[in-house]
């Protein structure tokens, strides 16, 4: 398997700051999308930070170089062994209630959602893939079948780096809601 180079990365909750969630447009009754779109979006952010302050004046001539070329082909890897345990029980409700069951839960229930979201709001265009490891990942790791996954879609030549995210809700016997990113590259 190809190394991997990191580019970027986040943790939720921050170290710093407030640990709420913003809220995430078309999705409700669940902090799963919301956890995993906050953790994108400061993995995103903070690349394309250090790629804006990496492309400063030349020493010889003082001409601007052009920053670091932004990749549209980024992929999504989303590894979380729970998944949105939220929203199937709001829909296990709804469903054993005899109601009519509200669409947007329909609709946020399939984990790559969240990731099209995502994936809307940067301009990605890399594949997107949803996995469910045998164990849920600590507070700040990536599980290791998730990475061996971005390895594959970078060596396949299918993306030119690969956001992927460990996310984890809250719940009996799963500690705190928690999520990872990295955003990496091939070495």
């Amino acid at each position: 398997m190809n190394p991997l180079r990191t580019l970027a990365t986040a943790t939720w909750p921050p170290p710093q700051g407030s640990a709420e969630l913003p809220a995430v447009p078309g999705f409700s009754a669940s902090t799963f999308n919301p956890l995993v779109a906050a953790v994108a979006e400061l993995c995103l952010s903070r690349h394309r930070d250090t790629a804006r302050a990496g492309s400063g004046p030349h020493e010889a001539g003082g001409d601007r170089p052009s920053p670091p070329p932004a990749t549209d082909r980024t992929g999504l890897v989303l590894a979380s062994a729970a998944g949105d345990r939220a929203t199937a029980l709001a829909i296990d409700t709804a469903a054993a209630s005899g109601r009519r069951m509200p669409p947007l839960l329909f609709f946020q229930s399939n984990p790559n959602a969240v990731l099209g979201h995502i994936a809307a709001r940067w301009a990605l265009t890399g594949p997107v893939v949803a996995s469910c490891p045998r164990e849920a990942a600590a507070p700040g790791q990536i599980p290791a079948d998730a990475l061996e996954l971005a390895a594959l879609l970078l060596a396949d030549g299918d993306a030119d780096q690969v956001l992927v995210i460990a996310a984890e809700q809250a719940g009996p016997a799963r500690g705190t809601e928690h999520a990872t990113a990295v955003l990496v590259t091939s070495a």
